[in-house]
């Protein structure tokens, strides 16, 4: 009986540490849906842009733009890819060819689209074609997908100008494309860190994104923006 009992703790005890570890695994084997869908022109906020960024895990993409005042939302979905409508499974096997992305809708008025592009940047290992941080694979790479000719130009001359800038030691390999199927993620992963708080913040800080963040912008790693109030 207590050889049993060892057991099912030692299990018990494998399960918990699997909530806090391995966080997007929790979501997808407990929270399953049946795919995403496709975000359409309706959709979009009246009076908004949209600006679409890729910067490896799609939960710590959010936080750093829907924080901005003239910021809408920032929906977790994928883009880039070759089928319609996948699944978060598919998408990080690697079998679309989509990336995780953030959808920005922001108010002009407010903020620029240069203003994202700066929030952009210091969230992201721009020299890293392999991942981010501790999330491998293509799905995990980073991309700026441009809505407009507008936009194509000031993302190429801000990339330029941050690999002249001599903060990065290696080559920017950040892809600027067109913008193509934007397809809004199962639901779970809409406002990760503020549903799931905790894991959330476990998985952040182990991930390693903070650390290199700190150490490559320092003291420049915040934008001079204007800020919603904290909740």
């Amino acid at each position: 009986m207590r050889k049993y009992r060892k057991r099912w703790i030692a299990v018990i005890v494998l399960l918990l540490l699997a909530v806090f570890l391995v966080p997007e695994g929790y979501a997808y084997l407990t929270q399953r849906s049946g795919g995403s869908e496709a975000v359409t022109e309706e959709d979009i906020p009246e009076g908004y842009e949209t600006a679409v960024f890729a910067g490896g895990c799609f939960w710590c993409m959010e936080p750093p733009f829907e924080k901005l005042k003239g910021v809408k939302e920032a929906v977790s979905g994928y883009t880039g890819g070759h089928t319609e409508t996948p699944t978060y499974k598919e998408v990080s096997a690697g079998d679309t060819g989509h990336v995780e992305a953030v959808q920005v809708y922001y108010d002009p008025d407010v903020l620029s689209y240069s203003d994202l592009l700066e929030v952009f940047i210091r969230q992201v290992d721009p020299t890293d074609a392999g991942g981010q941080f501790v999330d491998r694979g293509s799905s995990y790479t980073t991309g700026i997908f441009y809505k407009s000719e507008d936009q194509r130009k000031k993302a190429e001359a801000f990339l330029a100008s941050q690999q002249d800038s001599g903060r990065f030691t290696e080559e920017i390999v950040t892809p600027i494309q067109e913008a193509g199927a934007f397809y809004r993620a199962e639901e779970y992963h809409q406002d990760y860190y503020k549903k799931n708080k905790l894991r959330y913040e476990y998985y952040r800080g182990n991930s390693g994104r903070d650390d290199y963040l700190e150490k490559t912008w320092g003291e420049d790693r915040d934008v001079d923006l204007p800020y919603k109030a904290e909740p």
